[in-house]
């Protein structure tokens, strides 16, 4: 048995999103079925359709969002028919080793997100005998979508859609890069470059751990306002303008993390967030690109620096998620503020224009059913 549903393509590196109805099958076992409300607009999709970062073609975009469970296959367990869910960018089955040892974001189960294959080789998203993968197994530019049920969080029902969706990827991303794998502690000076979607999240964890300084640099006059809403106390349009102010405010010790989360890594930011930092400073690269590491080790050793990579924000979406949640339920997190437009499903092209134009702290496409 199959649907058809319509959805957000992109059939080679280089060409636009196109909007096309596709067959899907129904749910197998262990798999459910979702009914998608709201997408986000996330930089790694841009990515992908530029060609920047490798995946099978043809395939459905968006890796962030969030609907109801519309159906389930036999075995499924974690959730039913009828509740409202976000996907996990990065599935959680809870068994692997991983998983076991508390780093479901580096779960075994991830290991097709470059291909949009399920496990067993298959896809189920189909047009004239093409099988279309799901960018991250997902493909939330999509009306519908078969996921695995590692893929899904319940969350409760009075979650807005078009916020629920970011929790699926960006939040965590950001705020875990400086609640998890940065460890920052209070008291201690956080410069983040680049204040898009993920950048506003490190912000806002950098803050909640309590930071004495949370420093953002981004070129973007609209970005430097908006990180000050999150939880930013100093803004600069350079490097070389934070590294004064740091130099000045800290006595010459110089900062204690620098996070990148900028839209497009790049060698010189790299070079920035290490001489940013200090003795036993840490540099947390979240963001993806073309940068390279090239800094003498000497760089490193004098300092006892660390550089670190982090992929979701080392966080646990199983227990993270429903924690962000809770946080924006209580007033600490500021979710509401991250989406800046909606887009139609139909505008995801001018949708991923204004995110490069740096209109856009989160764009998302509400999908009306």
């Amino acid at each position: 048995m199959s649907m058809t549903t319509r959805a957000a393509v992109c059939r080679e590196p280089g060409s636009p999103w196109e909007i096309t109805e596709l067959e899907l099958d129904d749910p197998r076992a262990n798999e459910v079925r979702i009914k998608i409300h709201a997408a986000g607009l996330c930089h790694s999709d841009d990515h992908i359709q530029k060609g920047d970062a490798p995946m099978r073609m043809p395939v459905v975009g968006g890796h962030e969002g969030a609907g109801v469970v519309d159906a389930v296959g036999a075995g499924v367990t974690r959730v039913k028919v009828g509740d409202h869910v976000v996907c996990s960018f990065i599935p959680a089955c809870g068994k692997c080793r991983y998983c076991s040892t508390g780093r479901q974001n580096l779960c075994d189960e991830g290991k097709n997100a470059s291909t949009g294959e399920f496990a067993d080789g298959s896809f189920r998203f189909h047009q004239d005998g093409a099988d279309f993968g799901g960018l991250c197994v997902l493909g939330t530019f999509s009306e519908y979508a078969v996921v695995s049920e590692y893929s899904v969080i319940p969350i409760p029902k009075e979650i807005p859609f078009e916020v629920a969706a970011l929790v699926g990827c960006a939040v965590p991303t950001g705020w875990g890069s400086a609640v998890h794998a940065a460890g920052v502690q209070a008291g201690q000076t956080v410069v983040i470059f680049g204040a898009g979607g993920v950048g506003s999240n490190a912000v806002q964890g950098a803050a909640l751990a309590g930071a004495q300084r949370v420093v953002v640099v981004d070129p973007v006059e609209f970005k430097r306002d908006m990180a000050k809403v999150f939880g930013a106390t100093h803004t600069f349009a350079t490097a070389e303008e934070a590294t004064e102010f740091v130099i000045q405010s800290t006595w010459g010790e110089l900062a204690d993390h620098a996070i990148i989360t900028v839209g497009v890594l790049h060698d010189k930011v790299i070079h920035d967030a290490v001489n940013i930092v200090g003795k036993t400073g840490q540099v947390t690269i979240t963001a993806v690109g073309n940068g390279w590491i090239d800094e003498n080790p000497g760089m490193l050793i004098g300092f006892q620096r660390r550089i670190q990579g982090a992929i979701f924000g080392a966080c646990n979406p199983l227990f993270d998620v429903p924690r962000l949640l809770s946080l924006y339920q209580s007033g600490d997190l500021k979710l509401d503020e991250l989406v800046t437009r909606t887009y139609r499903l139909e505008d995801v092209n001018q949708g991923y224009q204004d995110m490069n134009d740096g209109k856009n702290i989160r764009g998302v496409i509400r999908i009306e059913h």
